[in-house]
């Protein structure tokens, strides 16, 4: 584990496989309805949420800049180092030394780190800043 800004960075343990069992009737978020007791097949949440396992690390979320986007804080983020970083994807940066987690936006104005959050401010990547992308987000699994 690798410890910086707040974030625990982690390697998910791909090596060992867990089969979850996955009923095949969906449950319905509305009015409920008699649901099936029937197990269609088993789900290896590896398989679901880990695209390239060579390249997919897992971070902890500490703070709410990302809440309008469903990322809350101590959620567990799927972060893959193969994607492009482009114009809209969510991405783990390392900028000026600090790492967050924003939106990363492109345009013809400059390259900014977009918080999902009202309180705060975009970041403009200046030019002389030193940032680099760790990954883009792909999964985030919230704890209740």
């Amino acid at each position: 584990m690798l410890e910086n800004s707040g974030f625990a960075v982690h390697q998910p343990a791909n090596d060992s496989y867990v089969s979850l069992p996955l009923f095949s009737h969906k449950v319905v978020a509305g009015f409920p309805s008699p649901a099936d007791d029937y197990i269609e097949t088993t789900l290896d949440l590896n398989e679901k949420l880990v695209r390239n396992k060579e390249a997919t690390f897992l971070l902890v979320v500490e703070g709410d800049s990302m809440q309008k986007a469903g990322i809350q804080d101590g959620d567990i983020l799927v972060v893959d180092r193969s994607i492009e970083p482009t114009d809209g994807k969510i991405v783990i940066a390392a900028l000026d030394g600090e790492l967050t987690v924003k939106r990363l936006s492109v345009k013809s104005t400059g390259t900014w780190l977009v918080p999902e959050n009202d309180n705060y401010p975009p970041i403009p990547v200046r030019e002389e800043a030193d940032m680099v992308i760790w990954g883009v987000v792909t999964a985030t699994i919230s704890q209740f």
